[in-house]
């Protein structure tokens, strides 16, 4: 595998591209403060004329995210939209798809997941599917605490909804699990789940849409680059959807990709990638 280019500044490659598709969690910011080297390159990016979606596997609605991201700092003009895998997810249950009545694995800071959703949540004997948005409390429990209850609804033949393909982020220092924990192990067990959000088709599709309406005209993919550091969400979504990625080392793979955040070394990342069978377009170690 030839070692894509690693690049210092986003500056060094951004007139090849009209849109980013830019994660948050690990890119602009560990959950508990905005980076403000990445928040600038958006802004920059932006002022000369380009576009940013915030794309996101947040299982929330995008004006919640948006509400959270000025709770952690962010500055004003660094996006133009957000997609979140909430919203992707949401489409599907406003379809109708999950029936009327679904029992709920989450947290509280998840309720905005369901406003003016057509669905009642309902004890697990009573529901029609599983939709799930995280754990209960993720700095506390791990999967294994979901498995009694995960066995129960695959053996009721419950469809499972993932609303975060995410396994694990990190928040400041302290890894926690996500949803797409439980929908790796429920889909273990044998039960059926459908995922919404990156390195999954739907996202994409919903992503494309919500950005030819705000931006009034249709973008080429080749004028599209992703921006994250997921090697199994962003990296995987990007190479699946046929998208450039600008892959971030100093997220989740700062460890594997050589211990230095700020950037990676080549013998490590190479490795890594190789371990993957995944290539993005370019590698950077922090966006700025």
């Amino acid at each position: 595998m030839t070692l894509p280019p690693i690049i210092e500044s986003l500056d060094e490659i951004s007139d090849q591209y009209d849109v980013l598709l830019c994660d948050l969690w690990g890119c602009l910011h560990n959950g508990m403060t905005v980076f403000p080297a990445a928040a600038g390159a958006l802004q920059r990016f932006r002022a000369k004329g380009g576009a940013v979606a915030l794309f996101t596997n947040a299982p929330r609605p995008a004006w919640s995210v948006i509400d959270q991201l000025a709770a952690l700092g962010a500055p004003d003009g660094i996006s133009d939209l957000v997609v979140s895998s909430g919203d992707a997810s949401r489409e599907s249950v406003k379809a109708g798809e999950w029936g009327s009545r679904v029992y709920f694995i989450g947290a509280d800071k998840d309720e905005p997941f369901f406003k003016d959703l057509p669905v009642t949540r309902v004890a697990m004997a009573d529901a029609d599917s599983v939709i799930c948005t995280g754990l209960r409390n993720d700095e506390t429990e791990t999967p294994e605490d979901y498995r009694d209850e995960l066995r129960e609804a695959q053996l009721r033949g419950l469809p499972f909804l993932n609303a975060n393909p995410d396994i694990v982020v990190d928040r400041g220092d302290q890894r926690l699990w996500c949803s797409g924990a439980l929908a790796r192990d429920y889909a273990a067990m044998g039960g059926k789940v459908r995922t919404f959000g990156k390195p999954h088709a739907p996202i994409y599709d919903y992503g494309r849409k919500q950005l030819s309406s705000v931006l009034g005209r249709d973008i080429p993919d080749d004028r599209i680059l992703c921006v994250g550091d997921g090697v199994h969400t962003d990296l995987k979504g990007a190479v699946s959807e046929g998208l450039d990625c600008l892959f971030v080392t100093g997220g989740l793979a700062t460890a594997e990709t050589g211990g230095d955040a700020e950037r990676p070394d080549p013998a490590k990342l190479e490795a890594f990638l190789a371990a993957h069978s995944l290539s993005p377009r370019w590698v950077i170690g922090r966006l700025r």
